[in-house]
């Protein structure tokens, strides 16, 4: 069987310039997705602002029964 050194190398060369090129297109999608990616809209406000919406256990007094909480949530339609 016949060997070309010169279609080999060739080969070669081509394989490891796809494997470069795919990392560092990975690469830039990586440094892209971070850019892109909304801010977490959930974290602590600074500032003036105010977080409006609050978690509260429901296990408190507060609640009410189920009837009325039931009612209450047909009432408003949530």
């Amino acid at each position: 069987m016949i060997f070309s050194y010169r279609k080999l190398v060739v080969r070669l060369r081509f394989i490891l310039l796809f494997m470069i090129l795919t990392v560092i297109l990975y690469q830039v999608m990586l440094v892209l997705s971070g850019w892109i990616q909304p801010v977490n809209k959930y974290r602590t406000p600074t500032g003036k602002s105010v977080k409006v919406f609050g978690q509260h256990n429901a296990s408190g007094s507060d609640t009410g029964t189920m009837s009325d909480r039931l009612r209450l949530f047909y009432w408003y339609g949530e």
